[in-house]
């Protein structure tokens, strides 16, 4: 199955719908939201996103979207690679997050067997590619 967005006819308004890996409830934790939101409020300032709803759930998001301005494959694909970095780095360096070891070890254990993932463990470790 492809991990690209294919969007036809930009004309349309879409529904998109993405989860964390394992469906780990990352977005219970209001920091991790603010990242999300932060990375929406960005895209529509400036890569012309345009959201007619959305709904944050503990380990999924859904948006009806469209834009006027630029390819939504790209907005989105530039959005979740932004944001999945920004929780990365947010969930490394949280150090009240009492689950850090284990969403790591889950990142980490996905990252072996989804090519989409590989990085997480040398970005959680500090390392560079």
């Amino acid at each position: 199955m492809s991990r690209k967005y294919k969007f036809h006819d930009l004309d349309k308004l879409y529904f998109i719908s993405f989860a964390t890996i394992n469906w780990i409830d990352i977005f219970v934790r209001e920091e991790y939201m603010e990242i999300v939101l932060k990375s929406l409020k960005h895209c529509q300032e400036n890569k012309g996103l345009e959201i007619y709803g959305w709904c944050i759930m503990p380990s999924h998001i859904h948006m009806i979207i469209s834009s006027n301005k630029n390819k939504l494959e790209d907005i989105v694909r530039d959005m979740k690679s932004y944001t999945s970095t920004a929780l990365k780095k947010a969930i490394k360096e949280n150090v009240r997050e009492s689950r850090k070891e284990w969403i790591v070890w889950m990142c980490e254990r996905a990252g072996k067997k989804n090519g989409n993932n590989n990085n997480w463990s040398r970005q959680l470790s500090g390392a560079t590619a």
